[in-house]
Protein backbone atom coordinates (compact mmCIF):
# COMPACT_ATOMS: atom_id res chain seq x y z
CA UNK A 1 0.00 0.00 0.00
CA UNK A 2 1.16 3.51 -0.80
CA UNK A 3 -0.21 6.58 -1.08
CA UNK A 4 -1.82 8.18 -4.52
CA UNK A 5 0.03 10.98 -5.50
CA UNK A 6 -3.13 13.16 -5.71
CA UNK A 7 -4.23 11.82 -2.38
CA UNK A 8 -7.05 9.10 -1.62
CA UNK A 9 -5.65 5.69 -1.00
CA UNK A 10 -4.48 3.03 -3.63
CA UNK A 11 -3.09 -0.17 -4.68
CA UNK A 12 -1.41 -1.24 -7.86
CA UNK A 13 -2.10 -4.72 -9.31
CA UNK A 14 -0.49 -6.88 -12.34
CA UNK A 15 -2.66 -8.39 -14.27
CA UNK A 16 -1.19 -11.41 -15.82
CA UNK A 17 -4.73 -12.86 -17.97
CA UNK A 18 -7.97 -12.35 -18.17
CA UNK A 19 -9.08 -14.84 -14.89
CA UNK A 20 -6.79 -12.51 -13.00
CA UNK A 21 -8.49 -9.64 -14.17
CA UNK A 22 -12.10 -11.99 -13.51
CA UNK A 23 -10.79 -12.00 -10.10
CA UNK A 24 -9.80 -8.47 -9.40
CA UNK A 25 -13.29 -7.22 -10.79
CA UNK A 26 -14.87 -9.68 -8.05
CA UNK A 27 -12.45 -7.93 -5.27
CA UNK A 28 -13.70 -4.72 -6.73
CA UNK A 29 -17.51 -5.76 -6.75
CA UNK A 30 -17.49 -7.16 -3.22
CA UNK A 31 -16.48 -3.29 -2.17
CA UNK A 32 -18.90 -1.45 -3.84
CA UNK A 33 -21.62 0.36 -2.22
CA UNK A 34 -24.91 1.81 -3.35
CA UNK A 35 -24.64 4.85 -4.86
CA UNK A 36 -20.55 4.63 -5.81
CA UNK A 37 -19.13 6.18 -8.70
CA UNK A 38 -16.52 4.12 -10.29
CA UNK A 39 -14.04 5.65 -13.05
CA UNK A 40 -12.31 3.38 -15.68
CA UNK A 41 -9.13 5.19 -17.22
CA UNK A 42 -6.36 3.64 -19.80
CA UNK A 43 -5.25 3.94 -23.75
CA UNK A 44 -7.50 2.11 -26.37
CA UNK A 45 -6.81 -1.56 -25.57
CA UNK A 46 -5.54 -1.49 -22.09
CA UNK A 47 -8.28 -3.75 -20.57
CA UNK A 48 -11.60 -1.27 -19.04
CA UNK A 49 -14.47 -2.59 -21.42
CA UNK A 50 -12.88 -6.29 -20.60
CA UNK A 51 -12.92 -5.22 -16.48
CA UNK A 52 -16.59 -3.32 -17.15
CA UNK A 53 -17.71 -6.70 -18.45
CA UNK A 54 -16.11 -9.31 -15.95
CA UNK A 55 -17.27 -6.78 -12.93
CA UNK A 56 -21.33 -6.27 -14.22
CA UNK A 57 -20.98 -10.18 -14.81
CA UNK A 58 -19.91 -10.92 -11.57
CA UNK A 59 -22.75 -8.53 -9.76
CA UNK A 60 -25.38 -9.88 -11.76
CA UNK A 61 -24.29 -13.48 -10.80
CA UNK A 62 -24.23 -14.26 -14.44
CA UNK A 63 -21.54 -15.34 -16.56
CA UNK A 64 -23.35 -15.16 -19.97
CA UNK A 65 -25.25 -11.90 -19.12
CA UNK A 66 -24.56 -9.77 -22.53
CA UNK A 67 -22.24 -7.13 -21.81
CA UNK A 68 -21.95 -4.14 -24.83
CA UNK A 69 -19.85 -1.46 -25.11
CA UNK A 70 -21.57 1.95 -24.28
CA UNK A 71 -19.41 3.35 -26.74
CA UNK A 72 -22.12 4.31 -29.51
CA UNK A 73 -25.28 3.99 -27.04
CA UNK A 74 -23.38 6.46 -24.22
CA UNK A 75 -25.53 4.22 -21.33
CA UNK A 76 -26.01 0.88 -20.86
CA UNK A 77 -28.37 0.54 -17.73
CA UNK A 78 -28.71 -3.18 -15.37
CA UNK A 79 -31.04 -4.14 -12.93
CA UNK A 80 -28.65 -6.58 -10.97
CA UNK A 81 -29.23 -8.05 -7.32
CA UNK A 82 -27.84 -5.39 -4.57
CA UNK A 83 -28.34 -2.50 -6.95
CA UNK A 84 -28.78 -0.65 -10.41
CA UNK A 85 -25.46 0.02 -12.02
CA UNK A 86 -25.30 2.14 -15.22
CA UNK A 87 -22.16 1.80 -17.32
CA UNK A 88 -21.13 5.19 -19.59
CA UNK A 89 -18.20 5.91 -21.77
CA UNK A 90 -17.52 9.61 -22.37
CA UNK A 91 -15.16 9.12 -25.29
CA UNK A 92 -17.64 11.31 -27.60
CA UNK A 93 -18.31 13.65 -25.31
CA UNK A 94 -17.22 16.97 -26.18
CA UNK A 95 -17.22 18.67 -22.37
CA UNK A 96 -18.71 18.43 -19.37
CA UNK A 97 -21.47 20.25 -19.93
CA UNK A 98 -23.33 17.33 -22.20
CA UNK A 99 -23.08 15.14 -18.90
CA UNK A 100 -26.52 16.67 -18.25
CA UNK A 101 -28.01 15.82 -21.45
CA UNK A 102 -27.18 11.95 -20.22
CA UNK A 103 -29.53 12.42 -17.78
CA UNK A 104 -27.18 11.63 -14.84
CA UNK A 105 -29.36 13.37 -12.92
CA UNK A 106 -32.19 11.59 -12.99
CA UNK A 107 -30.89 8.38 -11.78
CA UNK A 108 -32.61 6.37 -9.02
CA UNK A 109 -30.71 7.12 -5.75
CA UNK A 110 -28.40 3.89 -4.69
CA UNK A 111 -27.16 3.82 -8.66
CA UNK A 112 -23.60 2.67 -8.93
CA UNK A 113 -21.96 3.94 -12.03
CA UNK A 114 -19.00 3.06 -13.83
CA UNK A 115 -17.61 4.92 -16.18
CA UNK A 116 -14.73 5.11 -19.00
CA UNK A 117 -13.06 8.23 -20.03
CA UNK A 118 -13.95 10.22 -17.02
CA UNK A 119 -11.13 12.48 -18.19
CA UNK A 120 -13.77 13.93 -20.29
CA UNK A 121 -15.77 14.90 -17.03
CA UNK A 122 -12.63 17.10 -15.30
CA UNK A 123 -14.09 19.09 -12.65
CA UNK A 124 -17.59 17.38 -12.19
CA UNK A 125 -15.99 14.02 -10.29
CA UNK A 126 -17.84 13.89 -7.13
CA UNK A 127 -15.36 13.51 -4.05
CA UNK A 128 -15.95 10.56 -3.07
CA UNK A 129 -14.92 7.56 -5.49
CA UNK A 130 -13.13 4.87 -6.95
CA UNK A 131 -10.70 5.60 -9.72
CA UNK A 132 -9.27 2.32 -11.79
CA UNK A 133 -6.15 2.95 -14.32
CA UNK A 134 -5.27 0.72 -16.57
CA UNK A 135 -1.70 0.18 -17.96
CA UNK A 136 -0.64 -2.17 -20.92
CA UNK A 137 2.95 -3.88 -20.40
CA UNK A 138 4.28 -4.89 -23.38
CA UNK A 139 7.67 -5.72 -21.78
CA UNK A 140 6.07 -8.49 -19.47
CA UNK A 141 3.31 -10.14 -22.30
CA UNK A 142 0.85 -9.00 -24.80
CA UNK A 143 -1.52 -9.54 -22.32
CA UNK A 144 -0.36 -8.38 -18.92
CA UNK A 145 -1.64 -5.24 -17.50
CA UNK A 146 -1.41 -3.46 -14.27
CA UNK A 147 -4.70 -1.60 -12.69
CA UNK A 148 -3.92 1.08 -10.15
CA UNK A 149 -6.48 1.66 -7.53
CA UNK A 150 -7.13 5.03 -5.53
CA UNK A 151 -10.17 5.28 -3.60
CA UNK A 152 -11.22 9.07 -2.57
CA UNK A 153 -13.04 10.66 0.60
CA UNK A 154 -15.52 7.57 2.07
CA UNK A 155 -14.09 4.82 -0.69
CA UNK A 156 -10.75 5.36 0.96
CA UNK A 157 -11.15 2.53 3.40
CA UNK A 158 -12.97 0.11 1.84
CA UNK A 159 -10.21 0.48 -1.23
CA UNK A 160 -7.27 -0.20 1.46
CA UNK A 161 -8.70 -3.25 2.99
CA UNK A 162 -9.75 -4.92 -1.00
CA UNK A 163 -5.41 -5.97 -1.59
CA UNK A 164 -5.12 -7.28 2.68
CA UNK A 165 -8.40 -9.69 1.91
CA UNK A 166 -7.20 -10.86 -1.81
CA UNK A 167 -3.50 -11.63 0.28
CA UNK A 168 -5.68 -13.36 3.24
CA UNK A 169 -7.95 -15.80 0.37
CA UNK A 170 -4.40 -16.42 -1.31
CA UNK A 171 -2.88 -17.00 1.65
CA UNK A 172 -5.29 -19.26 3.04
CA UNK A 173 -6.01 -21.49 0.11
CA UNK A 174 -9.35 -19.28 -1.59
CA UNK A 175 -7.44 -18.18 -4.76
CA UNK A 176 -10.09 -19.31 -7.16
CA UNK A 177 -12.92 -19.82 -5.08
CA UNK A 178 -16.04 -17.94 -6.42
CA UNK A 179 -17.31 -15.15 -4.18
CA UNK A 180 -20.81 -13.96 -3.25
CA UNK A 181 -21.57 -10.80 -0.50
CA UNK A 182 -24.50 -11.51 1.60
CA UNK A 183 -26.65 -8.71 2.57
CA UNK A 184 -28.17 -7.38 5.55
CA UNK A 185 -25.34 -6.68 8.29
CA UNK A 186 -26.20 -2.85 9.31
CA UNK A 187 -22.21 -2.95 10.45
CA UNK A 188 -18.90 -2.01 9.13
CA UNK A 189 -18.38 -6.14 8.58
CA UNK A 190 -19.03 -7.29 5.59
CA UNK A 191 -19.90 -10.95 5.02
CA UNK A 192 -19.53 -13.17 1.62
CA UNK A 193 -20.08 -16.60 0.85
CA UNK A 194 -17.07 -18.74 -0.35
CA UNK A 195 -18.80 -20.86 -2.79
CA UNK A 196 -16.34 -24.49 -2.55
CA UNK A 197 -17.53 -27.39 -4.66
CA UNK A 198 -18.94 -29.23 -1.49
CA UNK A 199 -19.82 -27.12 0.64
CA UNK A 200 -20.59 -23.23 1.31
CA UNK A 201 -17.83 -21.24 4.01
CA UNK A 202 -18.31 -17.65 5.15
CA UNK A 203 -15.99 -15.30 4.86
CA UNK A 204 -16.27 -12.04 7.52
CA UNK A 205 -14.31 -8.89 6.70
CA UNK A 206 -14.26 -6.63 9.71
CA UNK A 207 -12.17 -3.26 10.11
CA UNK A 208 -11.19 -2.50 12.95
CA UNK A 209 -13.97 -0.12 14.67
CA UNK A 210 -12.90 3.59 15.15
CA UNK A 211 -13.90 5.06 17.93
CA UNK A 212 -16.97 7.99 17.81
CA UNK A 213 -16.58 11.62 19.79
CA UNK A 214 -17.16 11.64 23.40
CA UNK A 215 -20.50 11.23 24.61
CA UNK A 216 -19.97 10.84 28.73
CA UNK A 217 -16.81 11.59 30.75
CA UNK A 218 -14.60 11.96 28.07
CA UNK A 219 -15.85 8.20 26.34
CA UNK A 220 -17.06 7.31 23.53
CA UNK A 221 -20.36 5.36 23.50
CA UNK A 222 -18.41 2.18 21.81
CA UNK A 223 -16.28 2.44 25.39
CA UNK A 224 -19.14 2.77 27.60
CA UNK A 225 -21.48 0.48 26.40
CA UNK A 226 -18.10 -2.10 25.44
CA UNK A 227 -18.36 -2.42 21.76
CA UNK A 228 -15.91 -4.80 20.09
CA UNK A 229 -13.59 -3.04 18.21
CA UNK A 230 -12.29 -5.98 16.54
CA UNK A 231 -12.82 -9.62 16.15
CA UNK A 232 -11.16 -10.68 19.30
CA UNK A 233 -14.35 -11.01 20.70
CA UNK A 234 -15.81 -12.60 18.47
CA UNK A 235 -13.14 -15.42 18.03
CA UNK A 236 -13.20 -16.09 21.79
CA UNK A 237 -16.91 -16.15 22.38
CA UNK A 238 -17.58 -18.48 19.16
CA UNK A 239 -15.46 -20.78 20.91
CA UNK A 240 -16.21 -20.64 24.27
CA UNK A 241 -19.55 -21.14 22.87
CA UNK A 242 -18.92 -24.23 21.24
CA UNK A 243 -16.55 -25.64 24.37
CA UNK A 244 -19.69 -25.68 26.10
CA UNK A 245 -21.63 -27.89 23.26
CA UNK A 246 -23.76 -24.48 22.58
CA UNK A 247 -23.84 -23.25 18.89
CA UNK A 248 -21.48 -21.55 17.52
CA UNK A 249 -19.49 -21.50 13.77
CA UNK A 250 -16.43 -23.20 13.95
CA UNK A 251 -13.54 -20.89 12.87
CA UNK A 252 -11.73 -22.34 9.96
CA UNK A 253 -9.18 -19.44 9.01
CA UNK A 254 -8.78 -16.66 11.06
CA UNK A 255 -6.29 -13.07 10.45
CA UNK A 256 -6.71 -10.91 13.97
CA UNK A 257 -4.38 -8.74 13.00
CA UNK A 258 -6.69 -7.57 9.55
CA UNK A 259 -9.84 -8.69 11.04
CA UNK A 260 -10.44 -11.35 8.21
CA UNK A 261 -12.58 -14.62 9.55
CA UNK A 262 -13.16 -17.58 7.49
CA UNK A 263 -16.12 -19.49 9.34
CA UNK A 264 -19.09 -22.37 8.96
CA UNK A 265 -22.04 -21.41 7.15
CA UNK A 266 -24.71 -21.82 9.36
CA UNK A 267 -27.84 -21.22 6.81
CA UNK A 268 -30.29 -19.33 5.74
CA UNK A 269 -32.82 -20.12 8.43
CA UNK A 270 -33.81 -16.69 10.29
CA UNK A 271 -35.66 -15.35 13.42
CA UNK A 272 -38.72 -13.87 11.35
CA UNK A 273 -40.15 -15.06 8.15
CA UNK A 274 -43.13 -14.14 5.41
CA UNK A 275 -44.57 -11.34 3.98
CA UNK A 276 -44.71 -8.89 5.97
CA UNK A 277 -42.05 -10.56 8.11
CA UNK A 278 -43.63 -12.43 11.30
CA UNK A 279 -41.40 -13.30 14.03
CA UNK A 280 -41.06 -17.19 14.56
CA UNK A 281 -42.01 -17.44 17.97
CA UNK A 282 -40.27 -20.71 18.76
CA UNK A 283 -37.04 -19.72 17.80
CA UNK A 284 -37.55 -16.89 19.82
CA UNK A 285 -37.85 -18.36 22.62
CA UNK A 286 -35.30 -20.81 21.83
CA UNK A 287 -32.89 -17.92 22.11
CA UNK A 288 -34.40 -16.85 25.15
CA UNK A 289 -33.61 -20.43 26.58
CA UNK A 290 -29.75 -20.11 25.47
CA UNK A 291 -29.52 -16.77 27.57
CA UNK A 292 -31.27 -18.37 30.51
CA UNK A 293 -29.11 -21.42 30.39
CA UNK A 294 -25.45 -19.28 29.80
CA UNK A 295 -26.94 -16.98 32.95
CA UNK A 296 -27.32 -20.41 35.41
CA UNK A 297 -23.20 -20.95 34.56
CA UNK A 298 -20.33 -19.99 35.93
CA UNK A 299 -18.57 -18.16 33.15
CA UNK A 300 -14.79 -17.90 33.17
CA UNK A 301 -13.78 -13.77 33.09
CA UNK A 302 -10.84 -14.65 30.27
CA UNK A 303 -11.31 -16.41 26.96
CA UNK A 304 -8.42 -17.69 25.26
CA UNK A 305 -7.74 -16.20 21.54
CA UNK A 306 -5.21 -18.55 19.37
CA UNK A 307 -2.36 -18.20 19.32
CA UNK A 308 -1.17 -16.14 22.46
CA UNK A 309 -4.05 -13.74 22.71
CA UNK A 310 -6.64 -13.78 25.91
CA UNK A 311 -10.48 -11.71 25.52
CA UNK A 312 -11.33 -10.86 29.10
CA UNK A 313 -15.12 -10.33 29.13
CA UNK A 314 -15.98 -7.12 30.00
CA UNK A 315 -18.96 -6.63 32.85
CA UNK A 316 -21.96 -4.88 31.86
CA UNK A 317 -22.07 -2.93 34.32
CA UNK A 318 -24.65 0.33 34.98
CA UNK A 319 -23.09 2.80 32.68
CA UNK A 320 -23.47 0.02 29.82
CA UNK A 321 -26.91 -0.29 30.84
CA UNK A 322 -27.93 3.14 30.97
CA UNK A 323 -26.60 4.29 27.63
CA UNK A 324 -27.98 1.82 26.21
CA UNK A 325 -31.41 2.86 27.84
CA UNK A 326 -31.20 5.98 26.36
CA UNK A 327 -30.91 4.74 22.91
CA UNK A 328 -34.13 3.48 23.45
CA UNK A 329 -35.46 7.04 24.26
CA UNK A 330 -33.13 8.80 21.38
CA UNK A 331 -33.75 6.73 18.63
CA UNK A 332 -36.51 3.65 18.77
CA UNK A 333 -39.19 6.00 20.59
CA UNK A 334 -38.42 8.71 18.19
CA UNK A 335 -38.71 6.89 15.15
CA UNK A 336 -42.48 6.95 15.66
CA UNK A 337 -44.91 9.37 14.10
CA UNK A 338 -45.09 12.11 15.53
CA UNK A 339 -43.97 13.48 19.01
CA UNK A 340 -42.06 11.62 22.10
CA UNK A 341 -41.46 13.18 25.54
CA UNK A 342 -39.84 11.23 27.77
CA UNK A 343 -40.88 12.52 31.72
CA UNK A 344 -38.30 14.61 34.21
CA UNK A 345 -36.64 11.61 35.54
CA UNK A 346 -37.09 8.79 33.04
CA UNK A 347 -33.14 7.63 33.46
CA UNK A 348 -32.96 7.85 36.73
CA UNK A 349 -35.85 5.50 37.03
CA UNK A 350 -33.97 3.39 34.97
CA UNK A 351 -31.40 3.21 36.96
CA UNK A 352 -33.17 2.63 40.32
CA UNK A 353 -34.62 -1.05 38.60
CA UNK A 354 -31.88 -1.88 36.57
CA UNK A 355 -29.36 -1.51 40.25
CA UNK A 356 -30.85 -5.22 40.57
CA UNK A 357 -29.85 -6.86 37.34
CA UNK A 358 -26.20 -7.86 37.73
CA UNK A 359 -27.56 -9.82 40.54
CA UNK A 360 -30.48 -10.85 38.90
CA UNK A 361 -33.47 -9.01 37.80
CA UNK A 362 -37.04 -10.89 38.24
CA UNK A 363 -40.06 -10.62 36.76
CA UNK A 364 -41.44 -8.15 39.40
CA UNK A 365 -38.55 -5.83 38.16
CA UNK A 366 -39.34 -6.25 34.43
CA UNK A 367 -43.11 -5.79 34.97
CA UNK A 368 -41.94 -2.33 37.53
CA UNK A 369 -40.12 -1.46 34.55
CA UNK A 370 -42.87 -1.54 31.79
CA UNK A 371 -44.92 0.32 34.22
CA UNK A 372 -41.85 3.19 34.70
CA UNK A 373 -41.27 3.57 30.98
CA UNK A 374 -45.38 3.47 30.17
CA UNK A 375 -45.47 6.07 32.74
CA UNK A 376 -42.42 8.40 31.85
CA UNK A 377 -42.80 8.18 27.99
CA UNK A 378 -45.84 9.67 26.07
CA UNK A 379 -46.16 7.60 23.41
CA UNK A 380 -48.60 8.95 21.45
CA UNK A 381 -48.83 9.44 17.62
CA UNK A 382 -50.90 10.44 14.46
CA UNK A 383 -51.76 7.30 12.60
CA UNK A 384 -52.48 8.90 9.25
CA UNK A 385 -55.04 6.48 7.59
CA UNK A 386 -56.86 7.02 10.61
CA UNK A 387 -56.55 10.76 11.03
CA UNK A 388 -56.87 10.11 14.57
CA UNK A 389 -54.59 9.48 17.88
CA UNK A 390 -53.46 6.24 18.82
CA UNK A 391 -51.52 5.63 21.67
CA UNK A 392 -49.81 2.01 22.05
CA UNK A 393 -49.88 0.07 25.12
CA UNK A 394 -47.76 -1.37 27.68
CA UNK A 395 -48.63 -4.67 26.22
CA UNK A 396 -47.64 -3.95 22.87
CA UNK A 397 -44.10 -2.20 24.32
Amino acid sequence: MFPAATGGTSFTITLPDEEATARFAADIGVALEPGDLVTLSGDLGAGKTTFARALIRYLAGDDTIEVPSPTFTLLQSYELPRFALVHADFYRLSGAAELAELGFEDLAPGTVVLTEWPDRAAGFLPPNRIDITFMLEPQLGADVRNARVVGYGACGTRVERIPLVRAFLDQTGYRDVPRRRMVGDASTRVFERLVLPDRVEVLMNSPRRPDGPPVRDGKPYSAIAHLAEDIVPYVALAQGLRDRNLSAPAILQADIEHGFLVMEDLGDDRIVAGDPPTPIEERYEAAVDLLLSLHRRKLPERLPVPPRTEYFIPTYDMDAFLIEAELLLDWYLTAADGKVTPAPGTIEAFQKYLEVAPNGPNAATAQDMIKTLGASVDLSYKNPDAGKSTKKTKKQL
